[in-house]
């Protein structure tokens, strides 16, 4: 079988890759060893961190959610618990929402949760 030179081939995925990283600093927009090695860690980042993303605003979801509870008296477990025993289904992200910018709404949610259970 004959041998592949990949002389042009070569050059042209590591200028590709090189290229990817323009924005970097020192070595890793020149080198290509250095490059392709910080391409696959932001590559690795960008995957988790689209993941972490999710847990963060479920996090501040709650926060929110507690904070406003506690405005109209009553705890975060409890207003769940409550809301679950009254067939109110409203999810998290909802929730948040309508403690920011519907406070009226949002006690209204609390009331009728509350008084049915």
């Amino acid at each position: 079988m004959a041998r592949v030179k990949s002389g042009p081939y070569r050059r042209r995925r590591h200028q590709r890759r090189i290229a990817y990283n323009s924005g970097y600093t020192g070595t890793r927009n020149h080198l290509f060893r250095r490059a392709n090695e910080a391409f696959l860690k932001s590559q690795w980042y960008a995957y988790n961190d689209r993941r972490n993303r999710k847990r963060d605003l479920r996090r501040l979801w709650i926060v929110r959610i507690n904070a406003a509870a506690r405005q109209n008296g009553i705890t975060y477990s409890r207003l769940i618990s409550a809301m679950r025993n009254s067939d109110i289904i409203l999810n998290r992200k909802v929730l948040a929402d309508l403690a920011v910018r519907d406070p009226k709404a949002f006690a209204e949610v609390v009331t009728k949760a509350t008084s049915k259970s």
